[in-house]
């Protein structure tokens, strides 16, 4: 057990800073000096697989042998906090934290209507736009010209998540999400258009069988297995001028059913908590009482959880620089962030009853994610040297 939650290095390795990076080497100025070092290119391929964690990756290496090959020099980069995917998503495509482009976890506070709401769903009346203010990296390409492409699944395009994450690609929407033909096709032609290229790739499915039977079971490793199969695959059919990379948006922690702790069940827990956010992982409790249901929380949970009132989170840099007060807003008055491999559940959510895998929280199995770089057209035996002190995380 750590002693401390595993935070995000904001503005050094994040995946808030990928996208930044890239543009860089896209040519666009205000990009600045890459955070993170990538081979020089014209034109990018970034697959992001949903649930890869860098953990849960090297655990599955012996049935990914594409990813074994590169896994060697593969860079170490956190997600945000929570450890989810609507909130990794919004700082992957604006390239700034939480705190400041407001996609706060997985389900949090609307300011404009006082409910919370459900941000993959998106079960709320406001706009993306209007709760997600920031420019988008794909937003940008676009207007210096160069082409940025979604393949993703055509349900996806115009969904409430993509609006507020993703805005400013062209979508190249997979009608079956199974279609691995389409989906190389679609992104090999997406690569070759324009001078300068960024295609996105989503691949969905190993955190959706993590999620219903757990990481390493014979199911995840079988889908382990077919998306690496699919990664080689795409980089033997892509020119040997594009550089694609690999990541994740989060990782994964088994819950077992001994390790879920009841919120109605829970006297102390549920005392002062007026509304009840977040996921089993990572809780967001919105009350007028911070003081005393974080204390409450705290002396419940013992060493099962790190407890902090909103001001405590973000005075520790949990969701990167100080919020402004629209955004402070939509954190829970008091957050819990579940260590080991421990949950706060509700009846009232039954469908997170049924899940065995879970993120959201701070332990390094979440947090940090893995960056697989394949290069044909260089030798990038340098990515070693970035990785040295790697023990710090």
């Amino acid at each position: 057990m750590t002693d401390a939650p595993l935070l995000p290095r904001w503005g050094h390795s994040t995946l808030a800073d990928l996208l930044p990076s890239i543009s860089a080497h896209l040519g666009l100025a205000e990009a600045g000096v890459p955070s993170i070092d990538l081979p020089a290119s014209s034109r990018y391929v970034l697959v992001l697989v949903d649930g890869l964690g860098y953990d849960v990756l090297q655990q599955g290496l012996a049935v990914a042998p594409y990813c074994a090959g590169l896994f060697g020099d593969a860079q170490q980069l956190t997600a945000t906090v929570p450890s989810t995917t609507a909130t990794s998503l919004t700082s992957l495509g604006t390239g700034v934290g939480p705190a400041a482009h407001g996609m706060v976890g997985y389900s949090f506070r609307d300011p404009r209507t006082g409910v919370v709401f459900n941000s993959l769903a998106w079960d709320t009346p406001t706009a993306p736009e209007d709760l997600q203010t920031q420019t988008t990296w794909f937003e940008r390409l676009a207007l210096a010209g160069h082409a940025s492409h979604a393949v993703v699944p055509a349900r996806f395009d115009g969904s409430g998540l993509t609006r507020a994450a993703l805005r400013g690609q062209v979508v190249s929407g997979l009608v079956r999400e199974d279609d691995e033909d389409d989906l190389v096709a679609r992104a090999v032609a997406a690569s070759r258009a324009g001078d300068r290229s960024l295609v996105y790739v989503y691949e969905r499915m190993l955190d959706h069988t993590a999620h219903a039977h757990g990481v390493g079971h014979p199911a995840w490793r079988n889908q382990l297995a077919r998306i690496d199969a699919m990664l080689e695959r795409l980089r033997a059919a892509l020119d040997d001028d594009v550089v694609m990379l690999v990541t994740g948006d989060h990782g994964m922690v088994d819950v077992p059913a001994d390790r879920r702790i009841i919120f109605e069940d829970t006297p102390a827990l549920r005392e002062g908590v007026d509304q009840f956010g977040g996921e089993g992982r990572f809780r967001q409790l919105y009350t007028t009482d911070p003081l005393g249901v974080a204390q409450r929380w705290a002396s419940e949970l013992g060493d099962r959880a790190w407890v902090r009132t909103r001001d405590e989170a973000i005075a520790e840099g949990w969701f990167g620089a100080v919020p402004s007060a629209d955004v402070a807003g939509r954190i829970g008055d008091v957050v819990a962030a579940m260590r080991d491999d421990w949950a706060v559940m509700s009846l009232s959510l039954p469908g997170e009853l049924a899940l065995v895998g879970m993120h959201g929280s701070l332990t390094r199995a979440e947090m940090v994610v893995p960056l697989l770089v394949d290069d044909p057209a260089h030798d990038w035996g340098d990515a070693q040297d970035w990785n040295d002190g790697a023990e710090d995380w």
